[in-house]
């Protein structure tokens, strides 16, 4: 470890659920990190919203269904004043707006259910200007709500041919999950070239980041919900 990142700021993390054992659970993985520090919990996207204009934030933690103001509101608010990234926590099986959250700004999702190690890499991809898409749960939430995506193949035809090939073929392998790691082994290119790759296609898109990139690529026809990572 170097001296700069000794001495850098933790990450500051915001928990908004309306689950008091919950945040406390949380809490207690969070806090045992020496690069992470919870500043401040809320039990409902109202709450969140007072607590987030007098605290200053990196990253939060949001449940999508929570009284006065669920996750999704809560999200799109945040995002709208460029407020702290968040990631949005959710049962899946029960919480049918997650998509919806995903398209209100979120940085990324992930299952409440999720181990320590996992909850830690998500803040710490998020904090870094990353998105946290989960394969499996990004199969799981896609498959659910493919038969709700628009048929929009024709709408996006300008935008997509703006892609390269390679470019194309990169949206459809971030779509399906994979990492820009997994990536570049894939394509047999170094990881560098895969963030090039990737960055190019969120500026042609004018898209926000990966998360985004995702929807877009099932919206588009792009990537098909019950494809597998065979299919190029």
């Amino acid at each position: 470890m170097t001296e700069a990142e000794d001495t850098a700021a933790p990450i500051r993390v915001v928990l908004v659920d309306d689950q008091e054992l919950v945040r406390a659970g949380f809490t207690m993985v969070l806090d045992a990190q020496p690069d992470i520090e919870v500043v401040g919990e809320a039990g409902d996207g109202v709450q969140a919203l007072e607590l987030l204009r007098g605290t200053r934030a990196d990253v939060v933690l949001m449940d999508v269904r929570m009284p006065r103001m669920d996750g999704i509101e809560a999200t799109r608010r945040v995002v709208a004043q460029s407020g702290p990234k968040v990631i949005i926590l959710t049962t899946f099986d029960l919480d049918e707006y997650a998509f919806a959250a995903i398209k209100a700004g979120a940085g990324g999702f992930m299952l409440k259910d999720a181990g320590p190690a996992q909850l830690i890499e998500a803040i710490k991809a998020v904090h870094s200007g990353d998105a946290v898409v989960a394969p499996s749960t990004t199969k799981r939430l896609l498959d659910r709500f493919a038969v709700h995506l628009p048929d929009a193949e024709q709408k996006a035809v300008g935008a997509l041919e703006s892609l390269t090939d390679r470019e194309g073929e990169v949206l459809r392998l971030v779509a399906r999950g994979m990492s820009n790691a997994e990536i570049a082994e894939r394509l047999f290119v170094s990881e560098a070239t895969v963030k090039t790759h990737m960055g190019r296609i969120l500026m042609k898109l004018n898209l926000r980041d990966r998360v985004q990139a995702v929807v877009f690529a099932y919206e588009t026809g792009l990537a098909k919900s019950g494809q597998t990572d065979n299919t190029v």
